[in-house]
């Protein structure tokens, strides 16, 4: 097999991150004709179909090791042609970084981390949320740079740092405790009083009830995917639910909610990974991230 053609592995970047041939042609400014031609090349180079080809596309098992790889020379690139230009260079253009993180991080503490970058290199987020026992499956198929993560074994091509744990405690409102746990939580409650979940990846909820009971319980479920509109769910008594420490103290102390039982917490171990690289925006971008977290993690 012939050396890896750059444009090629741009191309696929572009097809996995835009989602389809269209879209990367007009990021690319060329043809969806030449944006085949070059995918198909490379998949002729590799011997391996790299792209499914539905909507939105996505990339193949033996297309993640280069879709990853056309990250990290982007970014490499970027870099190197700043540090070659100087501080006089001119219009260096941002440097696009994709980070993957939970929904209560982004919710909480994550976004200072972001804030508290130095203004230089200048840099565009591109931030995807998905559950913490999850987030670690894109960096696998290559389309993050870094994630939050509760995985604390590095995946492949990539180091990883603990961060601290979030905090979770069980919620109600005041009405809701009143009529399903009066005499706090019981194993006989828990399994038929209502809890609100993020999403179906979220088993959070569930993991508290086994800690607590000591049983694995199937009680009726609200799915809320939104951070807001969870916790507001259960402010106005939809169901109980694991709230994130900062904003259970909030509304506990303000009298919204209380705690159904008190004294028992969810720590959730958050890790931060990113890919082993040698490179001036992750160092600084891992630098943020483990201060905040430092100052806002169990």
């Amino acid at each position: 097999m012939s050396g890896l053609d750059s444009t090629q592995l741009r191309t696929l970047a572009a097809v996995v991150t835009e989602g389809s041939f269209e879209s990367a042609a007009r990021v690319l400014h060329v043809t969806p004709s030449a944006v085949s031609q070059r995918i198909k090349a490379l998949e002729e180079s590799v011997g391996q179909v790299l792209v499914r080809r539905h909507r939105p596309c996505d990339a193949t098992e033996a297309g993640r090791p280069l879709l990853r790889l056309a990250g990290q020379l982007t970014l490499l690139e970027r870099e190197a042609l700043a540090d070659a230009r100087g501080p006089l260079g001119g219009d260096r253009g941002r440097t696009r970084v994709a980070i993957v993180a939970n929904a209560d991080s982004l919710a909480t503490w994550f976004p200072a981390a972001l804030a508290r970058l130095p203004e230089q290199p200048e840099l565009s987020f591109d931030i995807r949320q998905d559950d913490q026992d999850h987030t670690a499956e894109l960096l696998r198929a290559g389309t993050v740079t870094a994630a939050v993560t509760a995985q604390r074994e590095a995946v492949q091509g990539c180091r990883v740092r603990r961060l601290g744990a979030m905090r979770y405690r069980a919620l109600a409102a005041p009405a809701l405790m009143d009529r399903w746990f009066p005499e706090g939580l019981t194993r006989q409650t828990a399994a038929l009083a209502p809890v609100v979940v993020f999403d179906r990846k979220d088993r959070i909820q569930h993991r508290f009830l086994r800690t607590v009971t000591g049983r694995s319980l199937d009680p009726p479920v609200h799915y809320v995917p939104s951070v807001p509109a969870f916790n507001e769910s259960i402010r106005l008594g939809l169901g109980w639910g694991l709230v994130a420490e900062s904003i259970a103290d909030a509304d506990v102390a303000a009298g919204r909610c209380v705690d159904i039982a008190p004294g028992r917490v969810l720590d959730v171990p958050l890790y931060w990974q990113h890919w082993r690289l040698e490179s001036q925006v992750l160092t600084a971008l891992t630098a943020a991230v483990c201060a905040v977290a430092a100052e806002t993690l169990r």
